[in-house]
C-alpha cells in the first residue's frame, strides 16, 4: 500500500516529534503537509525543517492522508480533533482526549457513530514498559495487586497504571490526594539547561487510587520529574509471586525458592548538532532483555529515536492501519476516556481534599 501519509495540525514543540519522525522514517511516512495558523509561522517552519506547510485547511483534506496528528495547545485539542473528524479524517490527537466531561461523552457519541479517532497515548508504547509489561505478563511474579509510580502525570500515569495491573478502562474506582510543595533545584527545560544552581518551589502530587476489582496504585508526580537528573523515574509492581522495582525482578521460582534478575537495556547513542540540550544525545533502545530473553527490540530498526519518538512512531503506525481497515484502534477511545475522566477526578480530589468515587456510566449515558 506504500507509505502511510499523514498531517500534522499545529507547530509547536510537540508538533516537531511528528516531524522528526517523519525525517527519520521516510521510507515509512511521508509528511504531507503541516498547518499553520499563520504565513509567518508556516514560512518559519517551512524554512527551519524543509518540510511543506501551508495556511489552508482546505489544502490538508484535500490530500486525503490516513491521519491527520492533532498537536494544538491542551485546551483546543477537542475542539480541532472533532473538526477533522467531521472532515471524514481518521485523527490521532495528543493528549489528553478532553479537559472536561460533557467532552468526553461527545468523543465517546462520535466513536460509537463510528468516527476513527487514536488518542497519542504513548507511554504503553516506550520500549522499557513493553518490555516490563511483557515480563509481568509473562506471570513470573502471579497475579498483580498492587504498585507504586513515579513516571508520568495524570493521564498518562493512569494510562500505565491500567496497564501494569490490568484494569479495564469500565473499571471503577476512587481517589483522594494531596498537593505538596518543595524547593528544588531547577536543572532542565524543553528547551534549556540550568547550572547556576537556582531554587524554586515545585508541586508534587501523591494520591491513591483503589479500584472495585481490589487492586490499589499509589501515585507520585513531580512537576520536576520528566527531564531532571535528580528526579528519577520509578515503578514498583507487586504481584503474589513477586515484585518488580524498575530494572530489578523479585520472584519464586517453581521450587519456590527466592531470585532475582536484571533487566538489562542496551542503547545506541546518536550525537545531534541540536542546541537544545534534550535533542543533543539521542538514546535509542537497542534490546531489552531479562535472564536471557528478549524482551524487546525495535521492529523498524535503529532510526536514532529517543523512547518517546519511538513510541510515537508505533502509534503512527498502527494508527495508519487503523484507518485502512487493517488493525484495531492501537489506543481506544474508551480507554483515552478512562485516562483523561481520572485526570478529572484526580485534580478534583486534590482541590477538595475529599475522596472522589468514579462512575464511568456517566460517560457513556
Amino acid at each position: 500500500m506504500g507509505k502511510y501519509h499523514f498531517i500534522i495540525i499545529g507547530a509547536g514543540w510537540r508538533a516537531l516529534y511528528y516531524v522528526r519522525i517523519a525525517k527519520a522514517m521516510p521510507d515509512i511516512f511521508c509528511l504531507d503537509a503541516v498547518y499553520c495558523r499563520t504565513q509567518e509561522k508556516a514560512d518559519k517552519i517551512a524554512r527551519e525543517y524543509q518540510i511543506h506547510t501551508t495556511t489552508s485547511k482546505e489544502e490538508c483534506a484535500a490530500y486525503k492522508p490516513d491521519f491527520a496528528v492533532i498537536a494544538v495547545n491542551k485546551a483546543e485539542i477537542y475542539n480541532v480533533a472533532v473538526e477533522w473528524m467531521d472532515r471524514g479524517i481518521t485523527v490521532l490527537s495528543e493528549t489528553p482526549a478532553a479537559l472536561d466531561i460533557e467532552a468526553l461523552k461527545k468523543l465517546y457519541g462520535y466513536y460509537k457513530a463510528g468516527k476513527k479517532q487514536v488518542v497519542a497515548e504513548q507511554y504503553r508504547e516506550y520500549p522499557s514498559n513493553k518490555a516490563a509489561l511483557r515480563l509481568i505478563g509473562s506471570g513470573i511474579i502471579g497475579n498483580v495487586n498492587c504498585m507504586n509510580i513515579s513516571l508520568a502525570h495524570e493521564y498518562h500515569g493512569v494510562s500505565l497504571m491500567r496497564a501494569y495491573l490490568g484494569i479495564r478502562p469500565d473499571e471503577n474506582f476512587t481517589v483522594s490526594g494531596k498537593m505538596y510543595e518543595f524547593p528544588t533545584t531547577e536543572t532542565l527545560t524543553r528547551y534549556e539547561q540550568f547550572t547556576d544552581g537556582r531554587i524554586a518551589n515545585k508541586k508534587r502530587c501523591v494520591a491513591a487510587f483503589e479500584y472495585d476489582c481490589g487492586k490499589t496504585a499509589w501515585y507520585d508526580f513531580d512537576s520536576e520529574q520528566y527531564r531532571s537528573p535528580i528526579r528519577k523515574n520509578t515503578v514498583k509492581v507487586q504481584g503474589i509471586r513477586g515484585e518488580m522495582i524498575d530494572d530489578r525482578i523479585y520472584y519464586l521460582d517453581k521450587n519456590n525458592k527466592g531470585q532475582a534478575d536484571q533487566i538489562i537495556t542496551g542503547f545506541h547513542i546518536t550525537r545531534t548538532d541540536n542546541p537544545n540540550p534534550n535533542l543533543s544525545e539521542i538514546y535509542e533502545v537497542e534490546k531489552i532483555s531479562c535472564a536471557g530473553k528478549v524482551l524487546y527490540e525495535p521492529q523498524w530498526g535503529l532510526r536514532g529515536l529517543s523512547e518517546d519518538e519511538t513510541a510515537v512512531a508505533t502509534l503512527m503506525i498502527k494508527t495508519a492501519l487503523y484507518n485502512r481497515d487493517e488493525a484495531p484502534a492501537p489506543y481506544s477511545v474508551e480507554d483515552a476516556i478512562a485516562d483523561a475522566y481520572a485526570a478529572i477526578l484526580l485534580k478534583e480530589a486534590v482541590k477538595t481534599g475529599k475522596c472522589i468515587r468514579s462512575d464511568m456510566k456517566r460517560i457513556k449515558e
